[in-house]
């Protein structure tokens, strides 16, 4: 028996020893970046913003509402206050109002970057329009905030990279490395007009991309738990989408003879054991990256476990999958959105049909979905097909490509003292079609994100303070500047 305990504390102390050498050792992966002087943003440029947002660019659900007047307004707005880029760069439009603005670089043997944005915004609904702080189309600039649908998705991006391009453009500068600015109008539907015919125009070209960076998500303040200083979080991958129709035919009647089953309960039994079987938790490349790189910076405890994942890997998918934010990151999610069934309260329907979204980790597909949902259900009454707009997950982008590290570089001159990071984007942008351009495809926004506005993506009173879209323009003009190499 005592060597049977001598034996075992050996284990322990071995395993002990191993846990702490590991931990002691998961050194910081940063980079040491100085941090550059401030770039001077000229006073108008905050007015830019604003007046962009005031132009209606809606992508509405019913192509019948689509407004091509303002479309057309927004193009012309463009050409209009970014006199140097209209004159100094090469415009093609794709399906009228898409873009491809080029900036011929003098070093034809270098691949051109890529730097994406979108003209639309979503609708506001008549119903929440009482409840936003501004008018949500006013462009108002008030305690040196800009207020309104776009400030912060998409059209930050796109007038951010305009107006670094006309101040680069006012001293003269001329980059070694095409830059190419890809401004869809329809990434709110799906990019089917915009993205998808864009990438196919550029391949036609014969365009090989070094990289191509697009929205994404931003710098973090307080939403990465155990991490004290701002995360700017660099998206190398996102998640796939399928929504799968579930449609049951039986027969109904009259609810005063109710039978042993209807067309509501099977469908309803249905949806329940999706959502109590939920998709196998799996630590994908990017959200590894993110451990490598933000668990170093964080206290003894959680550096532990991140530096010991062989070992705790249940105990940070337990605490992942508590909050629907880590739960998105760590496997397929599901989600019942849409049930139709039932025309009168005493009549039993014959039909049932309800929609299921789920959102895909790179390495699974569509077709295993489905197949899944199918094993799950194991109910063959249940017809299931796909919606019309679905997309794969993407593939994975690396750390160690130029376009990373001057993506990477950038920030730290610009935002010094923040930790960045690769992680995965658990929402779809335009990107994920410009794989067939470039296998280095990334998704960041040089602005801030906390609690205060996470909220107002899509949501009420969206808005951006005036000294973080002078950042986004100082990013870009210093992304512009380190690409040129």
């Amino acid at each position: 028996m005592k060597n049977f305990f001598k034996i075992l504390l050996s284990i322990v102390l071995i395993l002990l020893i191993i846990i702490l050498v590991r931990t002691f050792t998961f050194s910081s992966k940063q980079l040491e970046v100085a941090a550059i002087d401030r770039i001077e943003i000229p006073d108008r440029a905050k007015d830019h913003l604003a007046e962009a947002i005031r132009i209606k660019t809606i992508s509405n659900e019913n192509p019948a509402d689509f407004d091509s007047a303002a479309f057309y307004a927004f193009r012309n707005y463009l050409k209009e206050t970014y006199p140097l880029s209209d004159s100094l760069l090469t415009t093609t439009y794709i399906n009228t109002f898409s873009m491809i603005m080029e900036w011929k670089g003098s070093d034809a043997s270098l691949n051109p970057i890529i730097m994406m944005g979108h003209l639309d915004v979503v609708p506001v609904a008549d119903e929440d329009v009482a409840r936003w702080s501004a008018e949500p189309f006013g462009g108002e600039i008030k305690d040196s905030v800009i207020w309104g649908r776009g400030a912060i998705d998409d059209k930050v991006n796109i007038i951010g990279s305009l107006e670094a391009t006309e101040l680069l453009l006012s001293k003269g500068f001329q980059p070694k490395r095409t830059v190419l600015f890809c401004f869809g109008h329809d990434e709110e539907l799906g990019g089917l007009n915009g993205a998808i015919p864009i990438v196919e125009h550029l391949k036609n070209k014969g365009v090989k991309a070094e990289y191509v960076v697009d929205e994404g998500f931003a710098i973090t303040q307080g939403l990465t738990p155990g991490v004290e200083k701002d995360v700017a979080l660099i998206g190398t991958s996102e998640k796939g989408f399928v929504s799968l129709k579930l449609y049951v035919d039986i027969e109904g009647g009259h609810s005063s003879m109710p039978k042993k089953e209807a067309a509501i309960g099977v469908l309803s039994n249905a949806i329940v054991k999706l959502t109590e079987n939920p998709f196998p938790a799996v630590i994908t490349q990017p959200v590894a990256d993110f451990m490598d790189n933000v668990g170093p910076e964080m206290g003894f405890v959680n550096k532990m476990a991140f530096a010991n994942r062989w070992l705790f890997k249940p105990m940070i998918i337990s605490i992942l999958e508590g909050k629907p934010s880590g739960n998105a990151m760590i496997r397929t999610t599901t989600a019942p959105t849409i049930i139709d069934a039932g025309i009168k309260e005493n009549v039993i329907p014959y039909q049932a049909e309800a929609v299921v979204n789920f959102r895909i980790l790179p390495g699974e597909s569509i077709q295993s979905v489905i197949d899944r949902v199918k094993d799950i259900i194991d109910d063959e009454r249940i017809q299931i097909s796909q919606g019309a707009f679905n997309s794969e997950a993407p593939g994975i982008s690396g750390t160690a490509s130029f376009g990373y590290q001057q993506i990477n570089k950038t920030i730290l001159e610009v935002f010094p003292g923040v930790v960045t990071t690769p992680n995965l984007v658990v929402g779809a942008t335009d990107s994920r079609y410009y794989y067939e351009l470039s296998d280095q495809v990334y998704r960041f926004t040089p602005i801030k994100i906390n609690e205060g506005n996470i909220n107002s993506f899509h949501g009420i009173d969206e808005r951006i303070p005036v000294e973080d879209f002078e950042n986004a323009i100082r990013f870009y003009v210093r992304l512009i500047e380190n690409s040129s190499k």
